[in-house]
């Protein structure tokens, strides 16, 4: 019984020593993405690249809606068919309209998702960074339910990202 008791002390301390070792950290992934200077940059990028597309798109809209006002202010006069006429004509409008929000929005998704993927190559080169320059052993970003402001390197690995422009 003595030798099971020195044998479990044993074991406990040599476990505990071990884990007393190990450096880690955790990185908010959502956070970083929020505030590094890349995803500003790249947002800005974004807007920049679509402005011209999304204010067309305003225009049509306005065009669309100004032509239905004359439609409903008209329509008591017009003849059957040309009131038919003039309302195939904005549903086609509206239809184009529609198709063309649609592409411009997946255009931009797109692009979105392109930009995130480059600012996530940087964030792992930063975290690496990061690990290298602190000695760090594991560094953790996704799947993990809870973890202290201890681990929390976040802020850390934004401002090595802030370094890497």
């Amino acid at each position: 019984m003595k030798k099971f008791i020195a044998v479990f002390l044993i074991l406990i301390f040599n476990t505990s020593f071990v884990f007393a070792e190990i450096k880690l950290g955790f990185v908010e992934i959502k956070k970083i993405l929020q505030n590094a200077p890349q995803t500003v940059k790249a947002n800005k990028i974004l807007e920049k690249e679509f402005t011209k597309r999304t204010k067309e798109l305003k225009k049509t809209v306005k065009k669309i809606q100004a032509k239905e006002a004359a439609f409903k202010k008209d329509s008591m006069t017009m003849s059957d068919s040309d009131r038919e006429k003039k309302i195939k004509a904005i549903q086609a409008l509206k239809i184009d309209a529609q198709r063309t929000e649609r592409e411009v929005r997946e255009d931009i998704d797109l692009r979105r998702k392109e930009e995130i993927a480059k600012v996530q190559r940087l964030v792992n080169v930063a975290v690496e960074k990061v690990a290298k320059e602190q000695a760090y052993d594991l560094i953790i970003y996704q799947g993990v339910a809870y973890a202290g402001k201890k681990v929390d390197i976040t802020d850390v690995v934004i401002k090595a990202l802030g370094d890497l422009k």
